[in-house]
């Protein structure tokens, strides 16, 4: 399992530490890896209309390909949905 996001090291490594994830954290600071997956989005922020990451889960099976995609993840309860997913998948 890989975390991916336009944060720099230091910072996924502090939230990393913070929250004592298991897996790891890759930073995409010059946000190649998110133009690829197409998760560059416009939103709206405080009314003005902006680029950000738009988070998203992908199943990725070992033969490389995508096998799912969570769009519009909110963290709350996200991993049981990932999870839920993936026992129906097996």
């Amino acid at each position: 399992m890989l975390g991916i996001s336009g944060d720099s090291s230091g910072k996924q490594k502090k939230f990393q530490d913070k929250y004592d994830l298991p897996y790891t954290l890759l930073a995409d600071d010059s946000r190649k890896v998110c133009e690829a997956f197409g998760v560059i989005k416009e939103k709206n922020m405080y009314g003005k209309k902006v680029k950000g990451i738009a988070r998203t889960t992908f199943v990725i099976g070992p033969d490389g390909k995508i096998k799912h995609i969570f769009n519009n993840v909110k963290a709350e309860d996200h991993a049981l949905e990932v999870l839920e997913y993936l026992k129906g998948a097996a």
